[in-house]
């Protein structure tokens, strides 16, 4: 079977467009679900329903894909499985080292969707010596100082990091240098990569932070609604409770008064 250093998608020589790319997997993931219930066909608004997006975008996404669907029957669900694997390169064998193999590390490790996936991690790498050859996720963890060895030899040509912010430009560097040429990066911070290299950034914290701002606008909203237009009460913005406030017009935080409003 090959190796993800040797064969790359053809997504990009073939003109698909990224924000396509980047549905391909929520396709994936629907199909694959159909997949599994034995359903043989399924139409555009169905599957369009199921991956969130829009039919009509689906169906100029699958286009790219030379595939149009049979009208009135729809479409092969195991044939898009196989043509969207294809498309996306996950009928081969792709080789990934995960490199900081604390809490969040050795959840990855033992993440059971990689293989299924088309995804084999072939190194958990740390820089604790005492992590080195304890089993995690029924791998052995290697020594940070092997790196290049590890990757080189195994053909590994993804990476993930999951190390504290303050060494994560370093490991990418040292990825990079090695031939490592996408990067998926769980690190708190921005990565510096030269041309020719995929950064894909997951950081939970902002997501988390992004849907607090939406429960405070529910929550302002909610408010407003409650006191109505009658109420004399000013409901503009939401606030945080009577309590939390100080004198100052600031509130208590775990590490004392903080401004009222932060910066982002």
């Amino acid at each position: 079977m090959a190796t993800g250093r040797t064969h790359r998608p053809a997504t990009r020589s073939r003109g698909i467009p990224e924000a396509t790319v980047a549905r391909l997997p929520l396709y994936l993931r629907a199909l694959t679900a159909l997949s599994e219930r034995s359903v043989p066909t399924v139409s555009s608004e169905e599957l369009a329903a199921a991956a969130g997006v829009n039919s009509a975008k689906l169906r100029k996404d699958f286009s790219y894909l030379g595939s149009y669907g049979t009208r009135g029957v729809g479409y092969d669900v195991e044939y898009l499985v196989y043509q969207i694997s294809r498309e996306l390169g996950l009928t081969q064998d792709w080789p990934v080292v995960i490199v900081g193999i604390g809490n969040l590390g050795a959840a990855l490790a033992g993440y059971g969707g990689f293989a299924s996936r088309g995804f084999r991690v072939a190194a958990l790498i740390d820089a604790d010596p005492a992590m080195t050859g304890k089993p995690v996720a029924g791998i052995p963890v290697q020594h940070s100082d092997d790196l290049e060895k590890i990757i080189n030899e195994d053909g590994v040509s993804i990476g993930v990091i999951a190390t504290p912010a303050g060494v994560a430009q370093q490991v990418c560097d040292r990825l990079v240098a090695a031939g490592v040429t996408s990067i998926l990066n769980f690190a708190p911070t921005v990565l510096s990569v030269p041309d020719g290299v995929d950064v894909r950034k997951v950081d939970l914290s902002i997501e988390l932070q992004i849907l607090a701002f939406h429960e405070q606008r529910k929550a302002g909203e909610e408010a407003g609604a409650e006191s109505g237009p009658d109420s004399g009460t000013d409901t503009g913005a939401p606030t945080a409770p009577p309590a939390a406030r100080t004198a100052g017009g600031s509130r208590k935080g775990p590490d004392g008064d903080v401004p009222a409003v932060m910066p982002a």
